[in-house]
C-alpha cells in the first residue's frame, strides 16, 4: 500500500472527517427520526460542516472546542438576522453585503478568527434564504446549538486533535541557543562558520511559516503582539552572534567590556527562556539595561590605548552593542507579552507602544489600520460581500428552490486572484457534473427508500470530509453534491433531477464568483505586494536620510517633526506590506530560491531601517567632524538612490556600494564620536545587504510587529532613558 496514503495531512483530514460526521449525523438522525423535527436536523447537520470543515480552525481539540464555543453566539445571532431579513429579497441582499464585508474583516484579529469566518457566513446564508419563515426561527436555533454541542464534544473526546508546541516554547529554545553562542563569544571564540550557519538555521525555525497556524502569534492583544515581537528580536539575536562567529574576534583580554556585556546578553537570555517555559517569573531587564548603559559610556570615554580606538575593535564593539539591544528589546517584549507589564521606566513607548493600550483599544487599531484599499484584508472583504450579494440576488430574483447552493458554491470556491479561481471553479464544474451524475443514479434507483438514504450518507460523508479537503474541489464538490443528494432525500421526497438543480446552482455560483474575481482585485496579492513593498522602500529612503541628517547635523525642529512623520509613515507601510506578504505566501506566492523579488529582503529592510532609526539617536555623542559629516552624506546619498531604484524591482537587485569609513576619519574624530561614525557605517551596510537581494530570491520570515495606526511618540532626549 502507498505509504503517501497516511502521510499526515491525510491523517490529520480523516481524523477530522470522523469528528464532523459522527457531530452532523447524530444530530440529523435524532432531530430527524427521534424528535421529527426537520427544522432542527438540517441545523444541526450544517453547523458541524460550517464549523468542523467550511472552516479550517486551527488548534489542537481543546483549542478547536474553544474556539466553536465563543463564535457559537455569533452564529445564534447571525441565524436570527438571516431569518429577520429574509423577508425581502432586498433586505437580504442588504444584509449580505454589510454582514459579508463584517465578517470576513474579522479575520484581522488573528488565525481563529479568520479561520472561523466562512463558517460564520454560512449561517446567515442558511437563514436568509427563502421562504421567510421567522416562526422556524427557535427550531434553527435548536439545531444549531444542538450541533454545535455535539461538534464541540466530538473535538474533544473523538479522536482529538494533538496540540503543537506553543510558539513561546520555540522563541525559548533559540534563546537558550543564544545564551549559549553570547557566552561563547565572551570567550574569544569566533570565526566558525558551522556554527554561524547553525544558529541562523534557529532562526529560520522562528519564521511564522515554520509554525502551525495556531501557534503563530498574529493576533491584535498584547500577548500576541508581545511574542511576536520577542520572535522577531530572537532572530535578529541569532543572526547578530552568527556574524561574529564569522570573522575572528578579539580576545576576552582585549576588551573586557565587550566580554562582560556578552555574558549579562547570555543571563538575560537564559533566564528569559525560563520565564516563557513558565520555570521562573519573568525578569526585569534592570540588570542588561544598567550593562549596556555603563558598556555605552565607557565606549565613548577618551583612551590614550590605540587597541582600545581601534577601528577592528570599535565595529566588535558595535556588533556586541548591536545584540545587547536585540536582547534588551526581547526581555522587554517577553514581561510585556507573559508578565503583563503595561509600563516601566526603562520601556520605549515607541517600540512597545502596544503594552499601554487596552485590548479593544489594540482590536479597534487593527481594523481602522486596515480600512484602506491598500489592504489585502480590505479587498477580501469587498471581495467577499459582494459576490454573496450578488449571488443572493439571483437567487431571490429567479426564485431558485435550492439557491442556498449558489451561495454556498461563491463562498466555498472563491479565491483571492482571477486565475486561482478559474482553475478553482473549472474543476468543480466538473467534479459537480460527475457528482451530479452519480447522485442521480443513487436517487433513480433508490426512489422513495429513505433507508438507503440513511445508509449511504454515512460512508458518502466520511469520504467527502477525508478526502476533499485533500484531493481538491473537483472531489470536494462532487461528493459533497451526493452527500446533500442523500441528506435532503430524507427531507423531502425527491427525484433524480434534485441532482439536476444541484448542479445548475453550483455552476451559477461558479459563474457568479469567477465574475468577481474577475473584476474585483483580479491579480490578488501579487500586484498589491509590488505596490506595497516599492512604497515602503521609498518611505525607508526618506526616513534613513532624515535620520541621517539628525545625527550629524545641527539640531533642526522642523527635521525632527519630518523625522517622526517619516517613521510613521514607514510603520504604516510595513503592516499594509506584511499584509500583502503573508496573502501572496497562501496564493502560492514563490518560495526560496523561487526566482522574481525577493519580497522579504524589502520587509527586512524596512524592520532594519526602524530598528536603526529608533537606536542610532539614543546612542549619539555629539557632532561629527566636517570629514564624517561629508562621508556620512556621500554615504546616505548613495543608499537612498539605490532605495528608490530597488522600488522598481529590476533583475538582479541593486548592488550598491556605500563610501567604507576611511579609518583617518574614524582617528581624527573626538573619542566620543568615534562609536556614533562606526554604528552608522554598520547600520548602512547592513540596509545595502538587503538591497543586493531585493531584485531575485525569496525567503521567508515573520516581520516584527508594527504600530497599527503608525504613530510615534517623539523621542525623549534622556541619554539614561534612551538607553532603555
Amino acid at each position: 500500500m502507498p505509504q503517501g496514503l497516511f502521510s499526515p495531512a491525510r491523517v490529520r483530514a480523516a481524523r477530522q472527517a470522523a469528528r464532523v460526521t459522527a457531530a452532523s449525523l447524530i444530530g440529523f438522525y435524532t432531530a430527524l427520526y427521534a424528535l421529527d423535527q426537520p427544522v432542527v436536523a438540517v441545523y444541526a447537520l450544517f453547523t458541524p460542516i460550517a464549523l468542523g470543515v467550511l472552516s479550517p480552525v486551527p488548534g489542537s481539540g481543546r483549542q478547536r472546542a474553544r474556539t466553536v464555543l465563543l463564535v457559537l453566539p455569533v452564529a445564534v445571532a447571525l441565524t436570527a438576522l438571516g431569518t429577520t431579513l429574509a423577508v425581502t429579497t432586498a433586505s437580504a441582499v442588504a444584509g449580505m453585503l454589510v454582514i459579508g464585508f463584517t465578517v470576513s474583516f474579522a479575520a484581522a484579529y488573528g488565525p481563529a478568527p479568520a479561520g472561523v469566518v466562512p463558517g460564520l457566513l454560512l449561517f446567515y446564508v442558511l437563514a436568509c434564504f427563502p421562504p421567510y419563515a421567522p416562526q422556524t426561527l427557535p427550531e434553527r436555533l435548536y439545531g444549531l446549538l444542538a450541533g454545535g454541542v455535539l461538534l464541540i464534544v466530538c473535538e474533544r473526546v473523538l479522536l482529538p486533535a494533538p496540540s503543537s508546541p506553543p510558539y513561546r516554547a520555540r522563541i525559548a529554545s533559540a534563546l537558550d541557543l543564544a545564551a549559549e553562542a553570547a557566552l561563547s563569544v565572551a570567550q574569544g571564540h569566533g570565526d566558525d562558520r558551522e556554527r554561524a550557519r547553525h544558529l541562523r538555521d534557529e532562526g529560520r525555525a522562528l519564521r511564522f511559516s515554520q509554525v502551525p497556524p495556531a501557534s503563530r502569534p498574529t493576533g491584535a492583544g498584547r500577548t500576541a503582539r508581545g511574542l511576536a515581537h520577542a520572535g522577531s528580536a530572537t532572530r535578529r539575536v541569532l543572526d547578530q552572534l552568527a556574524r561574529t562567529f564569522e570573522k575572528p574576534a578579539p580576545q576576552p583580554g582585549d576588551d573586557p567590556h565587550c566580554a562582560a556585556l556578552l555574558r549579562e546578553v547570555a543571563a538575560a537570555c537564559a533566564a528569559t527562556a525560563e520565564a516563557l517555559r513558565g520555570a521562573r517569573a519573568v525578569p526585569g531587564q534592570e540588570m542588561l539595561e544598567e550593562e549596556v548603559a555603563d558598556f555605552v559610556a565607557v565606549r565613548g570615554r577618551p583612551s590614550e590605548d590605540r587597541a582600545e580606538a581601534s577601528p577592528r575593535l570599535l565595529r566588535h564593539r558595535t556588533d556586541v552593542l548591536t545584540v545587547a539591544a536585540s536582547a534588551l528589546t526581547v526581555q522587554t517584549a517577553v514581561t510585556v507579552a507573559i508578565g503583563g507589564r503595561r509600563s516601566s521606566p526603562g520601556m520605549p513607548h515607541d517600540q512597545f507602544w502596544y503594552a499601554q493600550p487596552s485590548t479593544p483599544r489594540l482590536l479597534t487599531l487593527r481594523l481602522t489600520g486596515n480600512l484602506t484599499l491598500r489592504s489585502v484584508l480590505f479587498q477580501n472583504a469587498v471581495r467577499t460581500a459582494l459576490g454573496l450579494g450578488a449571488a443572493r440576488l439571483v437567487a431571490g430574483t429567479l426564485d431558485l428552490s435550492h439557491g442556498f447552493w449558489v451561495l454556498l458554491a461563491v463562498l466555498t470556491l472563491g479565491r483571492t486572484t482571477a486565475g486561482a479561481t478559474w482553475s478553482t471553479v473549472r474543476s468543480a464544474a466538473v467534479g459537480t457534473l460527475l457528482g451530479a451524475l452519480a447522485a442521480g443514479v443513487l436517487l433513480f434507483g433508490a426512489g422513495g427508500a429513505t433507508v438507503v438514504y440513511a445508509v449511504v450518507l454515512v460512508p458518502a460523508m466520511f469520504v467527502a470530509f477525508a478526502v476533499g479537503p485533500i484531493a481538491g474541489p473537483a472531489w470536494a464538490q462532487g461528493l459533497f453534491t451526493l452527500v446533500v443528494s442523500a441528506a435532503f432525500s430524507q427531507l423531502t421526497p425527491a427525484t433524480w433531477r434534485l441532482a439536476e438543480v444541484r448542479l445548475l446552482d453550483v455552476l451559477t455560483g461558479c459563474t457568479i464568483g469567477l465574475l468577481c474575481g474577475v473584476l474585483a482585485w483580479p491579480a490578488g496579492a501579487r500586484a498589491e505586494l509590488r505596490r506595497s513593498a516599492a512604497e515602503l522602500l521609498r518611505a525607508v529612503s526618506r526616513l534613513v536620510a532624515l535620520t541621517i541628517a539628525d545625527l550629524v547635523d545641527a539640531p533642526d525642529e522642523a527635521r525632527g517633526d519630518a523625522t517622526e512623520e517619516a517613521l510613521r509613515l514607514a510603520r504604516h507601510r510595513l503592516r499594509i506590506a506584511e499584509g500583502a506578504y503573508a496573502q501572496y505566501r497562501t496564493e502560492g506566492g514563490r518560495g526560496p530560491g523561487g526566482g522574481g523579488p525577493d519580497w522579504l529582503a524589502a520587509l527586512n529592510c524596512g524592520s532594519h531601517a526602524m530598528a536603526g532609526a529608533h537606536w542610532l539617536p539614543r546612542l549619539d555623542h555629539g557632532p561629527a567632524p566636517p570629514d564624517a559629516v561629508r562621508w556620512a552624506r556621500e554615504s546616505v546619498a548613495r543608499l537612498t538612490t539605490a532605495l528608490d531604484r530597488a522600488a522598481t524591482f529590476p533583475p538582479g537587485g541593486v548592488h550598491v556600494r556605500t563610501p567604507h569609513l576611511p579609518t583617518e576619519v574614524i582617528s581624527k574624530a573626538p573619542p566620543l564620536v568615534r562609536p556614533s561614525l562606526v554604528d552608522i557605517d554598520g547600520w548602512l551596510r547592513n540596509l545595502a545587504a538587503d538591497l543586493t537581494t531585493v531584485g531575485g530570491g525569496d525567503a521567508d520570515e515573520p516581520p516584527p510587529p508594527v504600530r497599527d495606526d503608525g504613530r510615534d511618540t517623539r523621542r525623549t532626549q534622556s541619554r539614561s532613558r534612551d538607553l532603555r
